[in-house]
């Protein structure tokens, strides 16, 4: 099981990563909707996906630090 939550946090941290960068890049580009989407909330979900990911791994390596006891 710590091994499916270890990925699903390296999936989802990527996920938010490109999320991301992705609204970023459109940002820059000098607009503010992406397919009628506005660019703020599109990153606010990106920092939120990689926050989930980071809280996974940590769920992961907390768990390995107490089995090993």
């Amino acid at each position: 099981m710590d091994r499916l939550i270890g990925l699903v946090g390296n999936v989802v941290g990527v996920v938010g990563i490109a999320v991301c960068l992705g609204s970023g890049a459109v940002r820059l580009s000098g607009a503010y909707y992406l397919a009628g989407v506005q660019l703020m909330p599109l990153f606010t979900m990106g920092i939120a996906l990689m926050v989930m990911g980071c809280l996974a791994k940590l769920h992961v390596l907390g768990r390995a630090g107490t089995s090993s006891r």
